[in-house]
């Protein structure tokens, strides 16, 4: 069984609620349809019941919630708890209450700050920066997490290194330029995320250099941001710096760190900053025709997640059941 029919199975095990707050765009309504078809998770769409059926064109969405700005009967009380979320930027109750039935995002946040579903799905038709803005102020950091983060899932057909072929990349899409500290933030995190989706992390912090080959601020840095995160999670199995040949391929690894249990085995990918993450992850998506799950948030207070505005009908299934097995483990 593949990554994402795995995930699915999960999925269906605990049944978590997520929001898709672009309820009007029809790759989610396809998308919405076909989750509450599999059972992979229940559905909140923001809008009103009667124009989003219209624009839904005959899918079956008889099963999902639908939470309408204009009449819903919890919109006081969720205005009055984002008003004292932002009190110290001065928002009042009445500028949260249009903030609410005027930007689906912050009602879909709202929702799962609240505790009325479980997560959010949205960024086929937003950017980025405008889904993360929400989630950075309402739902912050999860406990004992310095910073939120980002990694992609990387599923490489006919591949012997990692977890037959599947790893985890970070930070692919959030941190520019990591400091030491961030980076041991970032390897942890990626860590709880490959365990929590996958199995067992094994962590390479990467860089130019295998220990000491090169000497350069940015191979300290990664030598730091090693010495960091066995510091912060000394049972995880981890080590750095290493080149990614000497991080993934059993050979080389003995060659360039013998004796390390890490060197050649590794599951979980730390990139020293965003560049190198992002070429990276590129270049095995298209050059070795690997599946990429992500941009996957992690570290944040409760799973928000954002999608490639190119986004397909089955990335948005994909994404909405890693967010509901990522709400499993919340």
């Amino acid at each position: 069984m593949g990554f994402i029919n795995k995930i699915k199975q999960q999925a269906k095990s605990n049944v978590k609620t997520i929001v898709l707050p672009e309820s009007f765009e029809a790759r989610n309504l396809k998308a919405a349809a076909q989750i509450l078809q599999d059972g992979l998770a229940k559905i909140v769409l923001i809008g009103d019941k009667a124009a989003i059926e219209k624009e839904a064109q005959g899918l079956n969405l008889s099963a999902a919630t639908f939470v309408d700005p204009a009449n819903y009967e919890k919109m006081g009380d969720l205005a009055n708890q984002l008003a004292d979320l932002r009190k110290a930027k001065g928002m009042t109750v009445e500028e949260a209450t249009e903030i609410l039935k005027t930007k689906p995002l912050y009602l879909g946040v709202m929702l799962v700050k609240a505790g009325i579903a479980d997560g959010m799905v949205a960024g086929a038709q937003y950017s980025t920066g405008d889904v993360m803005l929400p989630g950075l102020q309402i739902l912050k950091t999860a406990p004992g997490v310095s910073l939120v983060s980002t990694f992609f899932v990387m599923v490489v057909p006919d591949c012997e290194y990692g977890n037959e072929g599947i790893f985890v990349f970070s930070d692919c899409g959030l941190v520019q330029n990591p400091d030491a500290a961030q980076m041991a933030a970032i390897g942890k995190s990626a860590a709880d995320s490959y365990r929590r989706l996958i199995g067992e992390p094994i962590v390479a912090m990467l860089s130019h250099s295998t220990k000491g080959s090169a000497k350069h601020p940015d191979v300290d840095k990664v030598i730091e941001a090693t010495r960091l995160l066995k510091e912060m999670a000394p049972d995880l199995k981890a080590d750095g710096e290493f080149q990614l040949d000497a991080a993934i391929v059993p050979a080389i690894g003995a060659s360039k760190a013998p004796g390390n249990p890490v060197a050649g085995n590794a599951n979980v990918l730390v990139f020293p900053d965003l560049d190198s993450a992002n070429i990276g992850y590129k270049l095995v998506e298209r050059l070795a025709k690997a599946q990429a799950y992500g941009p996957i948030t992690q570290g944040i207070g409760a799973p928000l997640n954002d999608l490639s505005r190119g986004c397909s009908v089955d990335d948005i299934v994909g994404v909405v059941a890693i967010t509901a097995v990522q709400a499993q483990g919340a």
